[in-house]
């Protein structure tokens, strides 16, 4: 089978092409992997359809994750396909069923084996390639806001880098609940597509200043201030943005895309009564796996009655990854980047 194998620590967006010969590429397109055989009564084997980048798997590849798998490793987390092959004791799926799934390694491979009680089916009608983008970003979403922050229809939700896989879930569950969305971008294509989404008012860093925009948008709305500010951006603009909170607001720490870590001050979160979340989604399968199944489900549920869409800007062939990544790298993307094993390929769109 192909697989795409991570030999050294490095920057795969830096490779003008995928090419198994260039020493010092960090990843290598391997053409004969081993097809993972069965290994346990419980297990299922997936022919994976699609598996989507994240920011997380990039980070992997880089060294720079919190995580640090021994090399060589096969990245990629979630994914979707349709089932291969079960074990003997399998009661939930059947060959050829649509499924999706996360692993913590492993997905950027023709085929993957998982415990049936880690697969989830993936609704009649749903697409399996916005299927395999799903678990990851609204999830780390849903648990968020749903679960963490308990996100209601009167509060105000302001959502940072808004077109981003887990931005562009924020804003979409926000409005599932009825809160009032603020979603905050760089660029004219991705505010009309926020503003598609029926986001309350949208701020193009580009040329606007965000507290401003903010404060203006608020008190035409007689609103006092943010009460959950949704955060995967970090640096200069959470300093910038925790000026707009509300007393007894929350913080939801999601990731800091801007390279840089904010310091959110103790003395001002005392005397405001801010709650600070920190939100790493993938312990919850260690630490609490019945929150996050609980959530998948519903959200598979949603996407099967058209209340959430998983907005896909870039297809990838497994031989094209680097360029998948050179596109998670200079936040090219709007929506999800994945990787898909069929003939689509070239970065085609499916905004």
């Amino acid at each position: 089978m192909e697989a795409l194998l991570c030999k050294k620590l490095g920057d795969p967006a830096a490779l003008t092409s995928l090419d198994e010969r260039n020493l010092d590429s960090p990843i290598e397109l391997s053409k004969n992997h081993p097809i993972p055989e069965l290994n346990s009564p419980t297990a299922v084997r997936i022919r994976v359809k699609a598996t989507s980048l994240n920011y997380a798997n990039y980070l992997q590849i880089l060294g720079k994750y919190q995580e640090k798998p021994p090399l060589p490793f096969i990245p990629g987390s979630d994914y979707s396909g349709t089932v291969d092959a079960i074990g003997s004791s399998v009661s939930k799926f059947k060959v050829g069923d649509p499924v999706c799934s996360f692993v913590a390694l492993g997905s950027f491979a023709q085929f993957i084996v998982q415990d049936e009680s880690q697969l989830y089916p993936v609704p009649a009608g749903c697409d399996l390639v916005a299927a395999a983008a799903l678990p990851v970003a609204f999830g780390t979403s849903h648990v968020a806001l749903v679960h963490r922050a308990k996100l209601t229809s009167s509060q105000v939700l302001l959502v940072l880098g808004a077109a981003g896989g887990v931005g562009l879930a924020a804003v979409q569950i926000g409005k599932v609940f009825g809160a009032t969305v603020i979603a905050v971008v760089r660029g004219p294509e991705k505010v009309q597509l926020l503003k598609s989404l029926g986001v309350d008012h949208v701020v193009d860093l580009r040329n606007e200043n965000v507290t401003e925009s903010v404060k203006g948008f608020l008190k035409a709305r007689r609103l006092k201030g943010v009460d959950i500010l949704y955060d995967p951006v970090g640096g200069k603009l959470t300093k910038e943005t925790m000026k707009l909170l509300n007393w007894g607001a929350q913080i939801l720490v999601i990731g800091f895309a801007s390279g840089d870590i904010p310091v959110i001050p103790a003395n001002i979160a005392l005397v405001k009564n801010w709650t600070v979340h920190g939100l790493y989604w993938g312990s919850y399968n260690i630490h609490s796996p019945a929150v996050l199944r609980e959530s998948l489900r519903e959200l598979l549920f949603w996407m099967s009655r058209g209340l959430i869409k998983v907005f896909v800007s870039h297809i990838y062939s497994l031989a094209e990854s680097n360029l998948a990544f050179v596109t998670i790298k200079e936040r090219k993307a709007v929506g999800k980047v994945v990787i898909a094993f069929t003939d689509q390929g070239s970065g085609r769109s499916k905004l």
